[in-house]
């Protein structure tokens, strides 16, 4: 059974991007997310990345948590406006080269 999924990808020769990390209502609270996310820092590393980025929106903190604990720092923030509702987005990045 698939409880959780997380996706990277080549952004540029030096960069690689988390898209998405989903994890199952009923699997939270598991260390699934953070496992997931520990896989996606070291399948970028092994790719030879010297960063990964992401972005997300500040009302997910689980995620949050998730991306701080993993060592990713912020690195702006904007409002914007999706689906409707004014979302205040964050983007952050964890230096590969130094993990190294």
């Amino acid at each position: 059974m698939r409880v959780g999924s997380v996706l990277y990808v080549r952004e540029d020769e030096r960069t690689a991007r988390l898209r998405l990390l989903l994890v199952d209502p009923a699997a939270r609270g598991y260390g699934v997310g953070r496992r997931l996310v520990t896989c996606c820092v070291d399948a970028a590393r092994a790719a030879g990345h010297d960063r990964l980025v992401l972005w997300t929106n500040e009302p997910l903190a689980a995620a949050r948590h998730l991306y701080l604990d993993a060592g990713f720092v912020l690195t702006g923030e904007e409002r914007h406006t999706a689906f409707g509702d004014e979302l205040h987005g964050q983007s952050y990045e964890l230096d590969l080269a130094a993990l190294r």
